[in-house]
């Protein structure tokens, strides 16, 4: 779904003031709003000379800006999808290239593809060139650096289950998140859910309920086969997914379905707040 086929043409090889034009960022690009600016240059630092080559293309890239797997994803991209509109184009660093690449792969790969030729990292300027940095080295600092979701084998959905069993499960884990999950109806080809999350609890750990919500959001959006899974129809499907946070990875190891006939979960979950753990 990621998979991008333009080449990455050399911006110094396109005449900037004769064969290019400013132009308002279109409303189908989402991922390059609210970013700074609202006007691009085209052709691009893609090669792209149409608007509507442009949308194409870079909407393949909108789930994976969703996804979060790096703080300067979306710069990245709208950087070279939709350059800024000034007098010469700005390229990525290498060094951010390489930091995006680092980060973003292994998404990719866990949706099946490979980081694409069109975007080798050799290909962007050097650090001592005017182009964007990545984040400097005190952002960690300035930041609170998040467990990172990662491409996992998604767990089999338990239906069976006593709360009891569960009360056992939620004493060995860090988190456990209620997910309420539906699928989109959209006119692209692009599977898209609607993903609802609700903390029941936090056993451990200095996470805020939002964070842990967003980083399950972020799981499930990297983990997509999981999702299908879970949602085989347009019909909503309420889960709850347990797991630990193990060396800086957020990791899923229980699914539950939670059905409104089942009170096994809920009786659970109203327990814990009183359950001693052996």
């Amino acid at each position: 779904v990621f998979a991008v086929n333009g080449f990455l043409r050399v911006a110094t090889g396109l005449d900037i003031g004769l064969s290019t034009k400013c132009v308002v960022i279109p409303k189908e690009m989402g991922m390059c709003h609210k970013i700074g600016y609202s006007e691009m240059r085209l052709p691009n630092l893609m090669g792209h000379t149409s608007m509507a080559e442009v949308i194409k293309k870079s909407t393949t890239w909108q789930h994976l800006v969703h996804t979060d797997c790096h703080p300067r994803v979306r710069t990245f991209l709208c950087s070279l999808f939709a350059p800024i509109c000034l007098d010469t184009f700005i390229h990525p660093c290498r060094s951010m290239c390489v930091a995006v690449r680092d980060s973003c792969a292994p998404v990719l790969l866990c949706h099946g593809n490979a980081w694409p030729a069109s975007l080798d990292c050799d290909r962007f300027p050097g650090d001592e060139d005017v182009c964007l940095a990545p984040l400097t080295k005190d952002y960690k600092y300035l930041h609170k650096v998040l467990p990172r979701p990662t491409c996992q084998t998604c767990p089999a959905v338990e239906e069976f289950f006593t709360h009891k069993r569960v009360l056992e499960v939620f004493c060995d884990s860090n988190f456990a998140v209620k997910v309420k999950l539906s699928k989109k109806r959209t006119a692209s080809e692009n599977q898209e859910y609607n993903i609802e999350c609700q903390v029941e609890f936090t056993s451990q750990g200095s996470l805020l309920p939002y964070e842990t919500q967003s980083m399950i959001q972020q799981w499930l959006l990297i983990n997509e086969k999981c999702i299908e899974r879970m949602s085989p129809t347009h019909r909503p499907m309420v889960y709850l997914l347990v797991g630990n946070i193990e060396e800086g990875i957020i990791l899923v190891n229980q699914v539950y379905r939670w059905q409104r006939k089942d009170s096994q979960l809920t009786l659970a979950t109203q327990k814990w707040r009183y359950h001693k753990c052996l």
